[in-house]
């Protein structure tokens, strides 16, 4: 799996999780404040798209993986 495809499918399931964490009609509800990680992985994907820097991405790229073919 190249470093961009792992990015996309973390920050999908990190946003899928903590809406299900933070909707209050959700069977796994905890608190509303996990929506607040919604909106930073939003945020941080945004900015990324802008900037080019993802930390998740030099993360990976330190732990040798390699990027795909959007590079």
């Amino acid at each position: 799996m190249s470093i961009e495809r792992i990015v996309l499918a973390f920050a999908g399931i990190v946003i899928m999780l903590s809406v299900a964490l933070g909707m209050p009609g959700s069977p796994v509800f905890h608190h509303e404040y996990w929506l607040y990680l919604t909106a930073f992985v939003g945020l941080n994907l945004f900015q990324s798209a802008f900037t080019g820097f993802c930390p998740l991405a030099s993360i990976l790229k330190a732990m040798g993986k390699k990027p795909g073919t959007a590079y």
